[in-house]
């Protein structure tokens, strides 16, 4: 059975990757990586509470089959952007050299719709640097899932994002804005393990429609499969 690794482990697609990955039959141990500790019922998850500005005294952590790298923040979380960059860029870049360096064989990344490291915003283009960055670690399988807007229960109350999580399923019913429909954490984390359980090399890029079909998509994609 399988080892995987999960940073970013108590947010909102952190947590409930775990919970699938708990209840894999082709999954062994869970290595859950957190800044606090993170208790869960399943035997096989094995938490473990590190500081993450001292992520390279435990490279002993990133010895598994996959790396599952969720970690995110907001600037209003972190305080200011360049603290939001440390989270969301550096701790996660340091973890995926930790366990590029241990030989895990498949990283997998929650980026986000419109990851551009030219971009003229500064979350748009950290995930776009990230992504940059973690093609050039010689991972022989690297799944990048770039949803929009995630939605569902968290720790914490993100006012922007309840706002926008009421307006938009709305306001994406009009043409061409399906793109940017929100998504709930759990489809992320259940495609995430599909994606994970399956075989497959190189770079692979999930947006949206991929990660979650669109309602009006998938009777197409349906047909396509029954050809």
């Amino acid at each position: 059975m399988k080892t995987a690794i999960v940073i970013g482990a108590t947010g909102l697609v952190g947590s409930a990757l775990v919970d699938c990955l708990a209840r894999s039959e082709s999954i062994g141990t869970v290595i859950t990586i957190t800044r606090r500790p993170a208790p869960h019922p399943a035997g096989k998850v094995d938490n473990r509470v590190v500081d993450f500005e001292q992520l390279a005294a435990h490279p002993e952590l990133f010895q598994g089959d996959m790396l599952f790298s969720c970690l995110s923040t907001t600037r209003r979380q972190a305080g200011s952007l360049k603290a939001q960059r440390r989270v969301d860029l550096d701790y996660q870049l340091q973890a995926a050299e930790l366990a590029a360096a241990n030989g895990v064989h498949h990283y997998l990344l929650v980026s986000s719709s419109g990851a551009n490291a030219e971009s003229r915003s500064g979350y748009l283009q950290m995930k776009g640097e990230l992504e940059l960055r973690v093609r050039q670690l010689g991972f022989p399988r690297i799944s990048i899932f770039q949803p929009s807007l995630l939605i569902g229960e968290r720790d914490h109350l993100r006012v922007g994002e309840r706002l926008a999580a009421m307006i938009l399923p709305t306001l994406c019913r009009l043409p061409g804005l399906q793109r940017y429909r929100p998504i709930r954490g759990t489809q992320v984390a259940a495609r995430m393990q599909e994606v994970a359980l399956s075989s497959g090399n190189g770079v692979e890029t999930f947006t949206l429609d991929e990660v979650f079909p669109s309602p009006a998509a998938a009777p197409a994609a349906a047909r396509d499969r029954a050809r």
